[in-house]
């Protein structure tokens, strides 16, 4: 009975070659990998035409599937390997690590953490950058033969831990080693005359000698938790760029794109890298000769000696590529690492793969929809009026109410309500959010509207309705309306609390008037929108008082909005309550400085200030017995948004020039940086005119009249036109 133990490092492409040789020599009758035993089930697919690497078996908690660990595999993985040499030949082959279920529960033993690898202490006193730098030139690239090759890594490894070295994950791998222990020991049990074990070469020393620990891994492993886990394992594809990720047995690589190169390259391999580069670099509109490339390949060999490298590595290349075909220009180099180095490849898996509902309804969806899941972000702008777009945009807005990563919206630079811009990207965590979300329901559409039902069933504020409510309308859970309309009811009926109300109405009003381009009906958001603004108008002046600045600024913009939307609602009464209730705030005091701007421009642009009592309040506002600091304030909040008011109002521009000559100088400099604030938010149009126009300073009296602008206006023609300009603006005649 022999058992051969096999160190590997994850993702080495040396230790895949050695390995696929060692297989073809040993002829085991049972192969072990590293990896949780609830792997197992997914080592069968391995082989099949339908996965490609580079792809990962995600196992995870099928009652809380944020508790998911994955496993990644390339084709120049030792792990991919092992797996097919064993499904080609039809011998067993099995998981050999702590069940993800029981390393969940240890997580918090990995709180401690080593700063240096016991590799990278051994590299640096042999006159290397690290640990990966020093495996590479040892057993990586290092022509010998199999059985060499891991009896050095033994001896290496047995060296390191008898030197009493630790690894970053040591508390946990007391654990993992005698759980490995154990199950080497029930195959040697069942009689396996040949068992071969592929394991990080870490762990190979330990799985030496397993009848000297049997009893202290007994007492080991009753101490493990005993809690059970609904757990699954299946199959999804991976990224190049995702193979750096620390995984399931904490390894992960820089250079996938390199890796593979070498696993399928025999030969010249650094002058066939070349020759890729150079075709990058084409693609991309640089010219590149072959004398560069002959060049470069001069340069990276004396590079690697001059650097007594055993063999051209990656830095001796990058640097050839960056003196020679880049010029010294480090920004070409990017293109290198991002099509060669790590490579814009992504795997695929069988359709056959175990899913979930869910996920399976998601699949279904892309495939009609003719959507792919890519590895790099890619831009999709729809057209709303387009059937098959519309239905995309259906999908990612669902999508972005169960909260996926997977798509995010962009900002359209067509002003239309016709076009999206969606950017969408694939990495694992949208897959452990679609299992995450599971339990919602089986399809996307059933999940996003549980998922709507549950977030909204406990709230209490309008707000956060109406929110829910602008999201169900693009993502036509038309289902969920009603409902939340209802809600909306109930909470404005009970609800005291206005600042809550008053940022719901301006959302409620564009659900109302503009809806989305699908024509849904939402007249019945007309009666609560009314009764909203008639409870905001009741209370406004009483939320306005004893606000300190910050509030005051926030109630500023809400009055802005609320005061937009009530426009755009267009609703005589409701305009006349609203503009009523400003008044009010004018007359209450204790209201802050930059309030009583804001209503005082918003009455004035309504209309709603005769002339002499404009002149009356903007005089009173910017009288010099006001504290400077409050008369700051109020300008702050009556030029917010546009200086225009005071290029073409002389009367307003002297009052201004007056209040700025009475100011001292100290208290010019104090209110300097206010001052600032508010006429830096001006367009740059509007500043040069008002610096024209200061240097000009107060307007003499005389020179200032009103302007009246039907003073020329022909009556008589304009009737003439008048009909003309209808009939042509409404040609329906409705």
């Amino acid at each position: 009975m022999a058992v051969h133990i096999l160190g590997i490092r994850h993702h080495g492409v040396g230790s895949a070659k050695q390995l696929d040789k060692k297989l073809q020599s040993l002829q085991p009758d049972l192969i072990f990998v590293e990896g949780a035993v609830e792997i197992e089930s997914a080592f069968d697919y391995v082989g099949a035409k339908e996965l490609v690497p580079p792809a990962a078996i995600m196992v995870y908690n099928q009652k809380n599937p944020k508790q998911a660990t994955f496993y990644p595999f390339s084709v120049f993985s030792p792990e991919w390997v092992a797996m097919r040499y064993a499904n080609e030949r039809n011998i067993p082959l099995r998981a050999m690590d702590l069940p993800a279920a029981v390393s969940f529960q240890l997580e918090e033993l990995q709180q401690e953490t080593i700063d240096k690898d016991p590799l990278t202490s051994i590299a640096e006193s042999a006159g290397f950058e690290d640990g990966e730098a020093f495996w590479n030139h040892h057993f990586e690239q290092k022509e010998v033969n199999e059985d060499e090759h891991f009896e050095k890594v033994l001896f290496l490894m047995r060296a390191l831990r008898e030197e009493g070295l630790k690894s970053s994950l040591d508390q946990e791998n007391y654990y993992r080693e005698a759980y490995m222990r154990m199950l080497l020991q029930q195959a040697q049990n069942e009689m396996y005359q040949n068992i071969v074990v592929v394991c990080g070469a870490w762990h190979a020393p330990a799985l030496e000698d397993i009848d000297r620990f049997a009893k202290e891994d007994r007492a080991i492993l009753k101490k493990l938790p005993k809690k059970k886990m609904d757990m699954l394992a299946t199959w999804i594809p991976w990224t190049n760029g995702r193979l750096s990720m620390y995984s399931g047995y904490g390894a992960g690589i820089m250079s996938p794109g390199w890796y593979e190169h070498l696993w399928n390259t025999n030969d010249n391999a650094d002058m066939v890298w070349l020759g890729q580069a150079a075709k990058v670099f084409r693609e991309e509109g640089i010219d590149i000769s072959t004398a560069y490339i002959i060049e470069s390949f001069r340069l990276c060999r004396s590079l690697a000696q001059i650097r007594n490298h055993a063999y051209v590595q990656l830095t001796d290349m990058n640097d050839a590529i960056l003196s020679v075909m880049c010029m010294g220009e480090t920004l070409l180099l990017g293109l290198v690492n991002k099509h060669l180095i790590v490579g814009e490849k992504m795997g695929a898996v069988p359709e056959d793969i175990p899913k979930i509902p869910l996920q399976s309804s998601f699949e279904a969806r892309l495939k009609k929809l003719r959507l792919k899941l890519l590895p790099v972000p890619k831009q999709h702008t729809l057209d709303l009026r387009k059937e098959i777009d519309r239905e995309r945009s259906i999908l990612f807005h669902r999508m972005e109410i169960l909260e996926s990563p997977w798509c995010e919206r962009e900002h359209s630079r067509s002003k239309g309500t016709f076009k999206e811009v969606w950017e969408l990207a694939w990495s694992p965590e949208m897959m452990i959010n679609l299992l995450d979300k599971a339990y919602l329901g089986n399809t996307i559409e059933d999940a996003a509207q549980q998922y709507i039902a549950n977030k909204v069933a406990e709230t209490q504020y309008v707000n956060e309705v109406a929110k829910v409510i602008e999201l169900c309308i693009p993502a036509a859970l038309y289902e969920k309306i009603t409902w939340l309309l209802d809600k909306i009811n109930e909470l404005s009926s009970n609800s005291n609390e206005l600042l809550d109300l008053m940022e719901a109405v301006p959302k409620l009003v564009n659900i109302s008037r503009y809806g989305d381009v699908r024509k849904t009906d939402l007249s019945v958001l007309d009666h609560i929108i009314e009764q909203l603004i008639l409870k905001i108008c009741i209370g406004l002046a009483n939320a306005c008082y004893g606000l300190d600045d910050d509030n005051s600024n926030r109630m500023f913009e809400r009055i802005a909005h609320l005061n937009q939307a009530i426009k755009i609602y267009d609703d005589a009464s409701l305009e006349e309550n609203w503009y009523n209730s400003l008044t009010a705030v004018l007359s209450k005091q204790g209201v802050h400085a930059i309030i009583y701007g804001c209503i005082c421009r918003l009455l004035l642009d309504a209309n709603q200030f005769e002339e002499k009592e404009a002149d009356r309040t903007f005089a009173l506002a910017l009288s010099v017995n006001h504290p400077p600091e409050r008369v700051a304030y109020w300008l702050e909040g009556f030029l917010r948004g546009s200086g225009m008011i005071l290029i073409y109002d002389n009367k307003l521009w002297n009052l201004v020039f007056e209040w700025v000559s009475s100011l001292s100088q100290g208290s010019f400099m104090e209110l300097l940086p206010l001052l600032r604030r508010s006429f830096s938010q001006f367009e740059y149009g509007e500043r040069r005119q008002l610096g024209e126009k200061s240097k000009a300073g107060r307007i003499a009296e005389e020179s200032i009249k009103t302007v009246d602008l039907f003073e020329n206006f022909d009556h008589e023609a304009a009737d003439k036109i008048i009909p003309s300009i209808v009939r042509f603006l409404n040609p329906m005649n409705v």
